[in-house]
This record gives C-alpha cells, structure tokens and sequence, in this order.
C-alpha cells in the first residue's frame, strides 16, 4: 500500500472552502500573520465610502448610507512595486500642504519633471523639495519663504527616489 500524497476522494471538494476558489500556500514571517489574515479577510485595506458628499461650504445634512467601499492602495498607488511612503520632518514645504510628520506616498516610476515634488539625495542627504528648473539651472525649491532654494551644481551627487502623488495627514 502505497503511503502519503494526494487520495483520490480525500479533502474538501475545490472551490467549497471559504474562499470558493482554489488556494494556495504562502510563507510570510509570523509576525506578520496576524495583519496578512486581516487583509485577506477584508478583502484589502477598504473602509467605507459613503455615498453623500460633505459641503466644504455651507453645512448640509449627510446620511447615513454607505454607497460603496474605497480600497485607499487603489486610490494612492499606481504601482506598487514602485511606491513607497516615507514621513516628513521639518517644515520647509509646508506651503504645499506637507507638515511635519505627514506621511508622503512617493511612486519611482514617475519620471520627474519641472514643478513636481520629489523625495531627492543631494550628496547622500534625503530631502523633499519641488523640483525646479529656470534658466537652465536646477534647483530643489522649499515650499517655505524661510528657506532658500538648493542650487543643484555640476559637483553634486543628485538621486531621485520618486515623485510625492500623495500626502497623508496625521490626525492631530
């Protein structure tokens, strides 16, 4: 008689498990467990989106009715394998709307052009400025009258990491 491996007849018919589709075994760290079953079983990272919109002028009344949900890696994320977030620190790009402990969605894929914000090394030194081109000359440009925008010269070592598609506030 013949042991181990697949019987036939053995185990639970395909696609009856809780899933209702063939499944398969994934090692992950174990620490890590507990959060990978959370997102299977809620189907990603999606939360509520109601169907009523709030006034950003006058109040109006909501509702209570749930329209749909909203997957928030579908909405900040254009490639995955290519994003990162990163949080901020200091307060040189404030006037963009980027506060100190915001949390930045940066996608690498994007090529940067003139006028987009950009995490950035500058001589090994991790920044994030608007990226700022003007007379020919390339700049890293703070979003905050205090500070100076940084000339980029011939001499320094320039890396960008990506372009910022999205900034998450902190609640405060």
């Amino acid at each position: 008689m013949a042991r181990g491996g697949a019987r036939a007849g053995a185990g639970r018919p395909k696609g009856t498990g809780k899933y209702g589709e063939k499944t398969i075994t994934v090692r992950i760290p174990a620490s890590m467990g507990d959060a990978v079953k959370d997102f299977v079983e809620n189907q990603g990272w999606q939360i509520p989106l109601y169907s009523s919109k709030v006034a950003a002028g006058t109040p109006c009344w909501g509702d209570d009715h749930v329209g749909d949900t909203l997957n928030l890696s579908e909405c900040l994320v254009r490639d995955p394998a290519k994003t990162f977030c990163v949080q901020a620190h200091g307060d040189s790009m404030v006037n963009a709307g980027i506060e100190p402990d915001d949390i930045l969605v940066v996608d690498g894929g994007i090529e940067a052009k003139n006028g987009h914000i950009v995490v950035v090394a500058v001589d090994g030194d991790l920044t994030v400025k608007r990226l700022w081109k003007e007379k020919g000359r390339l700049f890293l440009k703070p979003e905050n009258d205090n500070y100076q925008p940084i000339p980029i010269q011939e001499n320094n070592s320039i890396h960008v990491w990506g372009v910022v598609t999205s900034v998450i506030k902190r609640a405060r």
